[in-house]
């Protein structure tokens, strides 16, 4: 699917400015939404949007269907009546530039329990219908994801493979009296993910009024511990225990020598053709109803996926096996319609992952970073870029411009250097520069880029198990002066919107 030429920001929520520990769906997003139509943006770029878990992960959730409730911003909920003033009082002091997710996670948690208990004993007729209204429209993903983490609540949040047997294996009895036995804990996550949805519609729907398309971020894989491999465990690589056979991951490549070991649990895509696709047109209609496109992270696995034998300390020793490859997208295309999907391409781009993609039409990804080894055929040099493209100076897994040229080679200096035809001033902006003004239909710069920050505010170091998605931009670091610089530079490389 072909875009209008645009450009955009890569801003996670969680980066959002606030109060609360954490960027939320409140106040500074919709002020951000509308710095970007200010600055003559068109795309807010988010990753996923899913509650995620050990390590703080957007591609490490605990369902793929359900939005963060770290996200809800208080203030809204306040403004609704779901919060009283006396709930936000005594809040903690957070850091302003990152997240601290443990506190930040007790006290949204006792936030959240607080506004669930008192809708549950008090709430006002109207909303309780809509509640009900939309969990009932929902129950083909919400009964399960809810009593998974009332569940999960109950045992101190241990994976479901440690559960009693009963419940790892989902006899229809033990079920039945956990539903019972943990009615609050359900209804408590209900009633969560009824108030994320309000919250992001409501920002989506700004975004939408100042000409704002999201564009949303889709794991191929999903986390060993979420709902959807303990609903469907008959869609995964597991063995008579619910436990993996195999893992996901990437072999060595440029992000690292050992290659990743993702851990998620392998598709058996065999099993899901079966059933239709059913469950993969649940998912990406789920994620249509919320964004208005949809990057789909590791779009070659959709040829072939890097298996690694569970247990492995590394990705090292793994090996290729198919995907599900055209069949898959026929049948998500006969179901939903065409398919606003970007697909992120990078890494070893075989002839079936170009060909599975451009049957489609999805445009692939072009990230300035990779361009400057000095090879004239690099495919990331912006001159080659083709249209049908989203490109980038950099994701979310590299360094940020200014800290890539910190640590470029002289050799990667100098290419950049004769691309520009001048000697290199701001990196992140020269870089900038190169996107807009390239062909690719669509480009995306991650926040840090715009402020030219450095190192420390990376948001991902792939590979490391700890401490990233913490980095938050500053309260009124987005001004009008960069909001302007940034509107001039898309004018006159014919990205603003008609």
């Amino acid at each position: 699917m072909r875009f209008p030429r645009s450009s955009g920001v890569l801003l996670h929520p969680t980066s959002l400015p606030g109060d609360h520990g954490i960027g939320d769906l409140g106040p500074a997003a919709h002020r951000f939404v509308d710095w970007l139509a200010a600055a003559g943006q068109s795309v807010w770029q988010v990753l996923p949007l899913g509650p995620t878990g050990y390590g703080d992960s957007p591609y490490q959730c605990f369902s793929a269907m359900a939005g963060n409730p770290l996200l809800l911003s208080p203030e809204r909920m306040l403004e609704e009546g779901l919060l009283e003033p006396a709930d936000l009082a005594g809040a903690r002091s957070f850091p302003e530039d990152s997240v601290d997710f443990g506190p930040v996670i007790e006290w949204k948690r006792a936030l959240h329990a607080r506004a669930a208990g008192r809708f549950l004993d008090r709430g006002a007729s109207a909303l309780r219908n809509e509640l009900d209204a939309w969990c009932a429209s929902h129950a083909h993903w919400l009964d399960d994801y809810a009593l998974f983490m009332a569940l999960k609540d109950a045992r101190d949040g241990a994976p479901w493979d440690a559960w009693p047997a009963p419940l790892r294996g989902r006899d229809p009895a033990a079920l039945a009296a956990a539903r019972e036995a943990q009615a609050r804990g359900v209804f408590t996550h209900r009633f969560l993910q009824w108030c994320f949805s309000r919250q992001w519609h409501a920002l989506r729907e700004h975004a939408r009024s100042r000409g704002i398309s999201v564009m949303g971020d889709a794991p191929i894989f999903v986390a060993y511990d979420s709902a959807e491999v303990w609903a469907h465990p008959e869609l995964f690589l597991l063995d008579g225990d619910g436990r993996p056979t195999a893992v996901a991951g990437v072999p060595p490549d440029y992000f690292s020598e050992t290659g990743q070991l993702w851990g998620n649990p392998l598709y058996r895509w065999d099993a899901i053709a079966a059933q239709g696709h059913e469950w993969w047109i649940a998912r990406m209609r789920a994620l249509f109803e919320v964004v208005d496109r949809v990057r789909l992270d590791h779009f070659i696995g959709f040829t072939r996926s890097w298996e690694i034998p569970a247990g492995a300390t590394d990705a090292r020793n793994g090996r290729f096996v198919p995907g599900p490859g055209a069949e898959l997208f026929v049948a998500l295309e006969r179901a939903l319609g065409t398919l606003p999907i970007v697909a992120e391409d990078l890494g070893v781009v075989t002839p079936e992952v170009e060909a599975l993609r451009d049957r489609f039409a999805f445009p692939g990804m072009k990230v300035l970073q990779f361009a400057f080894d000095g090879s004239p055929d690099n495919p990331y040099l912006p001159h080659r870029y083709p249209p049908n493209c989203v490109a980038y100076t950099g994701t979310h897994d590299n360094d940020t411009s200014t800290g890539w040229y910190e640590r470029a080679t002289p050799a990667e200096r100098e290419t950049l250097r004769r691309t520009l035809g001048r000697d290199v001033g701001d990196p992140a902006w020269d870089l900038i520069g190169l996107g807009q003004a390239s062909l690719a239909d669509t480009f995306l710069v991650p926040a840090q880029d715009l402020l030219s920050l450095g190192r420390e505010a990376r948001m991902n170091f792939p590979g490391r198990p700890a401490g990233n998605w913490t980095w938050r931009v500053r309260e009124g670091a987005l001004d009008g002066a960069l909001g302007a610089r940034l509107r001039e530079q898309t004018r006159e490389t014919g990205r603003l919107p008609a």
